[in-house]
Order: structure tokens, then sequence, then C-alpha cells
């Protein structure tokens, strides 16, 4: 449309975000959407058009959740909007900042049989913590103003806490062609300097300290930490409680090989010669270890939960709740002490090195699928991605991932912990590192092979170790394996995909491993040049239960 004065509503929203710190655009193809996509596009975001909403969005969530900052995903309307949804629940739980901008027919063709049309109002319901219907575009000063206003609600609350989603619906009449001629496209309606988003710190006071002093005194007890961002400082507070810290592989303190990092702290709970767990000083999620929910569920310890906005505690155990982001509560600590606590400490050291040396006697046994995790961190380069799908490979990695000096950054989507858009999202993190890898069974990436189209047009390297049983292994498991007439039909679910043809038709590289020499070759090779590579494991899946259990 020449002559659009629309446009700079668009361009001012589009500005007003790159002001504060929003650098990158996911775009699926659509009318409906032509106004943002072409004014992002002439923009200095970093864009990244991907043809299936659903994977747009999980490869946006990836992205965010490796950077740290809100990304936007921007789609036509009608059913692609609804294909977001899966990521926005994922999202939502996992606290991860994304800026939806969903298009929309204009008011008057809404709920009268208009093509690709559908109330689009609170799409998401609750899930994001911020919606807005925006107004048809309009280039008058106060429109621009409210459009600048708009893009800076957007990432305060995506980034507030907790982070989360925000959602705007943009209705669009035609035509839809902005005019990029206008001089002030992006600069309209623009302040010298974006107003300034102050985050600051909650301290843990003397009177919170004395508190959780006293209630921790004369206990011995345990630091527990899930998925979540944690200090190195964190270390500093184990040693002045005289706790161990049970290190789930997303709370990436694996990377530190301390006496106080406790990574088969599953298996040592396991078993009944564990020491005492009077107090659980808990930060994060619940860890992957289901043993570490039941085992504590059963004991009732004295619970600490250290959280921004809720206790996210299933087990009902909280007794002390702590309002405070782990860095906050960790970084002001100094406080803590805890006199008798280190009386177990050597306990828990002595039961995980025997842990070890059992978890270490896996990377000979070829049948077990969890093993070839151990060469996998052997093999991975210092400040690479590791990924990992749901299922058995997030399980296989908390088992198998033993502590190092190692700085690798683990990310898996445990929000909802669903296997959907699994590939799209390591490809949107691995955006942000120079080597990436994605550890995934054959079902979490058959059902996000659309994304294998998107991985071609990306400068982006990502190993993909496909450990490939022919179904759902993790039922072998489950209850479910003792319904013979229906396990194979409903649960196990077999593919028989040949995965050579499937990365052949892709265009990406493809090789099969077969034993750990070969894999340790291939597996170097992929990590050093661009593009994705699938190296494949193949495994039976009949080994699964026995051979991984002997190492539980």
């Amino acid at each position: 449309m020449t002559g659009a004065p629309w446009s700079v509503f668009l361009g001012a929203f589009v500005d007003e975000l790159l002001r504060l710190g929003v650098e990158d655009v996911v775009v699926s193809p659509g009318s409906r959407s032509t106004p943002l996509a072409i004014v992002f596009d002439v923009s200095d975001f970093r864009l990244t058009v991907d043809i299936d909403e659903r994977g747009a969005a999980f490869f946006a969530l990836g992205m965010a959740k490796a950077a740290r900052r809100p990304v936007c995903l921007v789609c036509t309307s009608g059913t692609a909007a609804a294909n977001y949804y899966p990521a926005i629940c994922e999202a939502a739980a996992a606290r991860v900042p994304l800026i939806v901008l969903t298009a929309d027919r204009p008011h008057e063709l809404r709920n009268l049989g208009a093509a690709q049309t559908m109330d689009q109002f609170k799409l998401y319901g609750d899930m994001p913590v911020f919606f807005h219907e925006m107004p048809l575009p309009d280039g008058s000063e106060g429109k621009v103003a409210f459009a600048r206003q708009m893009a800076r609600e957007s990432v305060i609350r995506a980034t507030g806490t907790p982070m989360g989603v925000a959602h705007l619906n943009f209705p669009f009449a035609e035509p839809l062609l902005p005019d990029l001629e206008v001089p002030d496209l992006f600069s309209a309606g623009r302040a010298s300097e974006p107003p300034a988003i102050l985050r600051p710190r909650r301290v843990i006071d003397s009177d919170v300290a004395d508190r959780l002093n006293a209630a921790m005194a004369d206990r011995s007890g345990v630091i527990l930490c899930g998925e979540g961002e944690y200090p190195a400082e964190i270390l500093d507070l184990a040693r002045r409680l005289g706790f161990p810290v049970l290190a789930d592989p997303l709370s990436n303190l694996r990377r530190y090989d301390d006496p106080h990092v406790i990574d088969n702290y599953d298996n040592i709970l396991r078993r009944d010669d564990h020491p005492a767990v009077e107090v659980v000083l808990r930060f994060g999620q619940y860890p992957v270890s289901k043993a570490c929910f039941t085992r504590i569920g059963a004991l009732r310890p004295l619970t600490i939960v250290v959280d921004e906005v809720e206790t996210r505690d299933f087990n009902h155990l909280t007794d002390l709740f702590v309002r405070s982001s782990a860095a906050d509560f960790v970084l002001s600590s100094a406080g803590l002490r805890n006199e008798i606590g280190s009386a177990d400490l050597d306990r828990w050291v002595q039961l995980n090195e025997r842990e070890r040396a059992r978890i270490e006697a896996a990377g000979e046994d070829a049948a077990c699928e969890g093993g070839w995790v151990l060469h996998l961190i052997d093999g991975i380069r210092e400040g690479s991605l590791l990924f990992a799908a749901n299922s058995m490979a997030i399980r296989y990695l908390d088992t198998f991932y033993l502590k190092r000096d190692k700085a690798i950054r683990v990310m898996c989507n445990r929000g909802i912990n669903g296997i959907d858009g699994t590939l799209s999202s390591a490809l949107g993190a691995a955006r942000l590192f120079e080597s990436s890898t994605l550890l995934t069974g054959d079902l979490a990436f058959l059902h996000d092979i659309n994304a294998l189209h998107l991985a071609r047009s990306l400068d982006t390297n990502l190993t993909v170790v496909l450990v490939n049983n022919n179904g759902g292994g993790i039922f072998e498991m489950l209850p479910q394996r003792s319904e013979e007439s229906c396990f194979e039909r409903l649960f196990l679910t077999p593919h028989d995909v040949d995965f050579a043809r499937v990365a052949e038709g892709f265009g990406v590289g493809y090789v099969r491993a077969e034993d750990p020499a070969s894999f340790a070759e291939a597996y170097a090779a992929a990590q050093s040049r661009p593009g994705i590579e699938v190296i494949e494991v193949v495994s039976r899946i009949s080994d699964l239960k026995e051979h991984y259990a002997r190492y539980l």
C-alpha cells in the first residue's frame, strides 16, 4: 500500500523492542502477518523463517532459554496461531521469555464466517503473563506512542517475575503491504533513551538468616538443586553449611569436580545406607530423579524452598519458603552457618565414589544405551551446549553424566516434560553456541522431524546423537509393560524408520556408530564442521531394562 501512514505504528513498535535488547524474531509465512513480517525484515532484528508454526515456537523457546532474553514470534491468523500453544505451555512452566505476535482479521470480519478467522482473544488462556488486543495500526502521534509503550510493556512483563510469555494480537485490514519509504519508519515517537528496567536484588537480611540458622541448627542436611541458574558461590554456601549439593544435570553444577557436588544421589537414595537427611534446602524445580522425590518425601525432612514465585512442591513438604532467586539468596547468604552439618558429608562423598565406579563400568557395556552418555561427555567440547530430549534421554543424562571440570551448558524442556519440539528447541538454543549436541531418542526425533528442513537453512553446528531402540523404550520400565495384549500397539509403537534415508531426504549428514570407538571418531568430526549431522546409535529395546537397571 503506497503511502500507508500506519507503517510507522509497526516501525515504532519494532524499534522499541530492539532498544530494549530483543534481537531475534522467528516468522512463519502467511498473508495476514505481512505488515509485521516485512517491517521486522527491514529492521536490525535477526530474522529466522520456519514454515511450521509449532516448530517455530519451539525454536524461539530454545533460543530464548539459551540467551535468557525474549525472542519474538510472528504468525498469521487462524490455526497458525494455535500451533504455538505447546511451546507457550512449556515456556510458561519453564519461565522462558517469549513475545508472541499473532496477526488477526479486523474486528468487522470476526465471528461472521470470514476465511482463516477464529477467536484469538486470549487464545492461550492463562498461560501468558501478559495479553493485549492491539488496535488497528494508525500513524497518529498517540497511537505511535502507544505502540512503543506496548513494546516496553511486553518486554517488562516477559522478563519479570516470573519470566513468561507476552501475547499481543494484531488486527490488520487489507491492503497489507506497509510503506517502507516513510522517512521516520523506525524513529517516529522515539525518546532519546528507552526507559531503564531496574531489577533490585532481594537480600537475605539478618532476621531471615537467624530464622534459617535456627531451623537448620543441629541437623544434617542437603542442598537440592534442580533446573535453574546458580552462581559458583553456591559451593561456598555448601562449605559453610557442611551440606552436600545434590546436583541435577540441569542445574549445570556437574561442571565442577568439587567433593561437595554429589552427582550420583539418585543411586545413593535408592539404597538404605544413605546418610540422614534432616534438612533440605531446595532451589529450582524438583530434579529429574524419581528416587529423590520419593525418598525425600518418605523421610519428610524439614524443607526450606527458595524460589521467586512459588514452592513447586508436589510433595507438600515446604516448612519455610524464601521468596528469592537462587542467585540473590546465595550471594547474600554469608550469615548462614551450621556447625554440625559436615558430620555426614564424608559419607556422602564415599557413597558417591562407590556409585561412580559402578556407573563408569557402563562405558564397556555395549548393550547399555545410557553408557554411550559417558563417551559423549568425554568427547563434548568445552563451552558446548548439550540439549537432552525428555523420556529416557534426560534420565540417561541424570545417571551417566558424571561431574568433571568441563564447562558445558545442559538444557532440556523440563517445564512440562513433553517430547514435542525437541529438535526445534535444540536448534534454537544452538544459535548461541559454536558447538552443540542433542541427545534424543527415536520417538522424540520423529515427533519433530520437520525441523530437519529448518536445520538445512541455518549456519549452526548441531550434532544429533540419536539413540534408536525402535519405539517407546521408557515403557519397558513402567507398569504398562505387563499389558501384553496391547503393549506393543499402544505403548511401544515400533516404527521401523530408516533414519539414514530420512537424513538423505532432508540433505543432512548421517553416520551410524557401531561401537564406542566409531562413535568417538564420528562425534569429534561432527563437532568440527557447521550444519547438522545425525549419529545413530542402534540398540535393542529388549536389552533396555536389564542393562539400565544394572547401574541403578
